[in-house]
């Protein structure tokens, strides 16, 4: 493991492995919650589910007790951007669209993935969002080269999404993932300057979230669901991405 002049972990081809591995995991259990998304059932009976299976797998969750967070899933419903906070409250409808963002623990490595999909019958305009948001992410990871550098990821996802009419949020972004969650480097989803290219080693979590109306947000009185400022629907998707001498790994793709 090394560490270059801006702090970014480098990952040798092993701990590359442990985290494809924890991955995996994120993947399947994320399916798992997914499955069980119909509309009546609770946010919390969906983190239930994935707090079943980190058990069963012997695993741990980084997402809960992060700053005082009280669940394993963030789980965030139509305009909710991120960091939804799952309640027995809170059930599903027909025609939502429901964030989760998941991670794990594995070997003391971090997995962590993201995806939105629809609750029943949705909206043209919802499966729209959905749809532009992946698609952004995927143009996004055919960057992670050496070729290319950290900014040509923000770079093409504000592309797609302006394209689109479509806004991307500019409060939250991706960023380095290794033993912690949240390393550097930071990678936004729009551009503001350029950044160092990539370099084999590397792991990011690149994590587009796009709205249907303007990019601001204003937070919950939870002090943790992120909502946007106008009300509009919002799709948020992200893979972990191991940057390598060739094409990336996408480690959080069964």
């Amino acid at each position: 493991m090394k560490r270059s002049r801006r702090e970014i972990i480098l990952k040798s081809p092993r701990e590359i492995e442990i985290m494809r591995v924890a991955n995996i995991h994120v993947a399947e259990i994320l399916n798992l919650m997914f499955e069980a998304i119909t509309p009546g059932i609770s946010t919390w009976e969906i983190d239930r589910i994935a707090r079943t299976a980190l058990k069963k797998r012997g695993l741990r969750s980084p997402f809960l007790g992060y700053h005082g967070f009280p669940a394993v899933a963030c789980i965030s419903i139509n305009e909710e951007i991120v960091h939804g906070i799952p309640k027995k409250s809170r059930l599903l409808k027909d025609g939502d669209i429901v964030s989760i963002d998941f991670g794990v623990v594995y070997d003391g490595y971090v997995g962590d993935s993201a995806k939105t999909v629809p609750v029943g019958t949705v909206s043209q305009e919802a499966q729209r969002l959905m749809q532009v948001t992946q698609e952004s992410l995927e143009l996004a990871i055919e960057k992670c080269t050496p070729e290319c550098r950290l900014s040509d990821i923000g770079l093409v996802v504000e592309k797609h999404a302006t394209q689109n009419s479509m806004s991307v949020i500019r409060d939250f972004v991706g960023h380095g993932v290794g033993t912690k969650m949240h390393e550097d480097p930071q990678v936004p989803n729009y551009y503001d300057g350029p950044k160092p290219r990539m370099r084999p080693g590397m792991v990011i979590a690149i994590e587009p979230m796009l709205s249907l109306g303007k990019h601001e947000i204003k937070i919950l009185e939870d002090g943790w669901t992120a909502i946007t400022k106008d009300y509009s629907l919002s799709a948020h998707f992200e893979h972990s991405i191991a940057i390598t001498d060739g094409d990336p790994i996408v480690l959080s793709r069964l």
